[in-house]
């Protein structure tokens, strides 16, 4: 493991974090607010934290890097922001500890949503502005964000890209790997930019549309309003950002072929029909079950806040329109289900993915008719293309370690006291990065009550789930850091 050169992205990447502490400074500074001189701060502290693992990485090229020294930095450099982004909050006194700021900004930069904070309107513009930008900046991943704007990082990028692009296979757009990230960040402003315009001709202001982009496009979940999209109680609001939480929650390579006039990109993929039915199939079945419970009135009320809800959770922003504790076990059930599935490989949605529990399926399928044909040769295919028995196996032995962390995290939670729903619950929204869930961390509540320890430990499930897994364990491993 060369170190070294773990240090230097990390101080990179450090930099670029605390940089983009500008933003919510020029809205302190419109505002006059008392938060301009602890964002200050912050970022002055945070590019002297950057500048210690410069030093420590000086003289380090990126083309020095290889697996084990990509996987330290992507896993690393999600804690190093968190650890930086979470200063605002806690030095402007937004929130009471760094325990529950470290938490703040883990649930931004992962897309998680799950919040703390407990009276969201009585914080400044600029440390709200600060909370839903880590959603942005973490939405299509820091690595990404840094290998588009830091020339340096291109030579060792592609170690560092298929470290952090979820999904069972990145996918590369063109031959360089910085024109790739360039290009989906491309890509991501452009929908970003679509989305608060329509939200800012809908009636928004330009802070709040912004904002709400940015939980939208990321599938965070943080809104600087203490009810969330349900404050508006505006139809034209929901279904905007019902389209375009849809849209982050699909492959962005999609999008890009979209953009270039291949128009079928999306029907041809097996991943995204699939996500597509997963959604159609979950809204009907949620707003038919929501009508006959007598929990709306008319089959349209049922209807759009139902499809809010189950396209919030699948593609697991977290914005909520209703209290969905108050809805049938069965739509609460289903929602849960949802869960654990997610969005697209490629996008910025969290959870197992779509495409690993289609490819479950397809593998029970020919093991299925490998019993019944012994001598048969039965493929798994996607997309018409054979999927190696390497992908397989990966992606069943990521199902087997995604229930054994999902269960220890399940475990811990309840040692420290917390109830068996809110435990279940909770391991499930931060391990998926959904942000909401059941018991005493559902859609009206907070994780404010969690017990310290309990934040850490979903801290820690945030940023595995963010990464799938595999570069947080990695860090545990002892093979990892041998010369």
């Amino acid at each position: 493991m060369r170190v070294g050169i773990v240090c230097k992205v990390l101080g990179l990447l450090g930099v670029v974090v605390s940089l983009w502490m500008l933003w919510p400074i020029f809205w302190a500074v419109i505002d006059g607010s008392d938060d301009l001189i602890p964002l200050l701060y912050s970022m002055a502290l945070g590019l002297a934290i950057s500048g210690v693992f410069l030093l420590l990485g000086r003289g380090k090229k990126a083309g020095d890097m290889g697996p084990r020294e990509a996987f330290a930095a992507v896993g690393l450099s999600w804690f190093l922001a968190s650890a930086i982004g979470g200063l605002p909050f806690w030095l402007h006194g937004t929130l009471p500890t760094y325990t529950d700021a470290f938490f703040e900004a883990a649930s931004g930069f992962t897309t998680t949503g799950a919040s703390v904070l407990i009276d969201i309107q009585s914080a400044p513009r600029g440390i709200l502005f600060w909370r839903s930008l880590t959603h942005w900046l973490g939405g299509m991943g820091i690595i990404v964000l840094g290998l588009a704007i830091l020339p340096m990082l291109g030579v060792g990028g592609m170690q560092l890209y298929k470290a952090e692009v979820p999904g069972p296979v990145p996918e590369k757009l063109t031959p360089r790997i910085q024109h790739t990230a360039l290009l989906l960040w491309g890509v991501y402003v452009l929908l970003s930019a679509l989305e608060t315009g329509l939200l800012f001709l809908g009636g928004m202001n330009l802070f709040e549309a912004l904002t709400h982009t940015f939980g939208t496009m990321a599938t965070g979940g943080f809104s600087p309003l203490n009810a969330s999209i349900g404050q508006y109680g505006n139809a034209y609001f929901d279904w905007v950002i019902l389209l375009f939480m849809f849209l982050a929650g699909a492959n962005f390579t999609l999008h890009f072929q979209i953009l270039k006039g291949d128009i079928g990109a999306w029907w041809r993929d097996e991943e995204f029909r699939f996500y597509t039915s997963l959604v159609v199939g979950g809204i009907l079945s949620v707003a038919a079950f929501l009508l006959l419970s007598g929990s709306y009135d008319t089959f349209l009320d049922a209807l759009r806040f139902g499809a809010f809800q189950v396209v919030s959770i699948i593609t697991t922003t977290g914005y909520v329109t209703a209290d969905y504790e108050t809805w049938p076990f069965y739509v609460q059930t289903l929602l849960l289900v949802f869960m654990f599935v997610g969005g697209c490989a490629g996008s910025t949605g969290g959870g197992i993915k779509n495409v690993r529990i289609l490819m479950l399926f397809k593998e029970i399928y020919a093991e299925l008719m490998r019993l019944l044909h012994p001598k048969a040769v039965a493929y798994t295919r996607l997309n018409d293309q054979v999927v190696s028995r390497e992908v397989v196996s990966s992606i069943l032995v990521f199902f087997s370690i995604y229930i054994v962390v999902f269960t220890v995290g399940t475990i811990i939670m309840a040692g420290l006291g917390v109830d068996v729903l809110t435990a279940i619950s909770g391991v499930a929204a931060t391990l998926n990065n959904i942000g909401p869930g059941l018991g005493s961390v559902g859609p009206t509540e907070n994780y404010a009550s969690i017990p310290m320890a309990g934040k850490w430990v979903l801290s820690v499930c945030m940023v595995m789930g963010r990464l799938e897994l595999y570069e947080v364990l990695l860090l545990f491993v002892p093979a990892t850091w041998r010369r």
